[in-house]
């Protein structure tokens, strides 16, 4: 018995990987615009991830009910928990921001 390539696993990946490309070289060649753009996408992951957040602790109260107080702290724990890593990504997206006003300023 003949033993395949471990390259012929990478190959369903190669179309993924070029069309990815791309918009990783078009941000590189935008130059501080790139960067502003990468922060906006940044500060939407964010919001998305606190959105869902929120959406899963809602989906679970009015699903499941008012579950026993220790469960329900559990969840709430879990929605902060989500919702504090969305703040963060949101600050990260808005210094890249400020970082790519700043460098169109003093740096063109």
């Amino acid at each position: 018995m003949r033993r395949q390539s471990e390259t012929l696993l990478l190959v369903p990946l190669l179309p993924i990987f070029l069309l990815g490309m791309f918009p990783m070289f078009l941000i590189a060649l935008l130059g501080f615009f790139g960067l502003a753009l990468f922060g906006v996408l940044v500060i939407c992951v964010g919001l998305a991830s606190s959105n869902e957040a929120h959406d899963n602790f809602n989906h679970d109260v009015i699903v499941h009910g008012y579950a026993r107080g220790s469960e329900r702290k559990a969840r709430a724990s879990d929605m902060h928990l989500a919702t504090r890593l969305g703040l963060r990504l949101e600050a990260v997206g808005a210094a890249m921001i400020v970082i790519a006003l700043l460098g169109l300023l003093f740096f063109s």
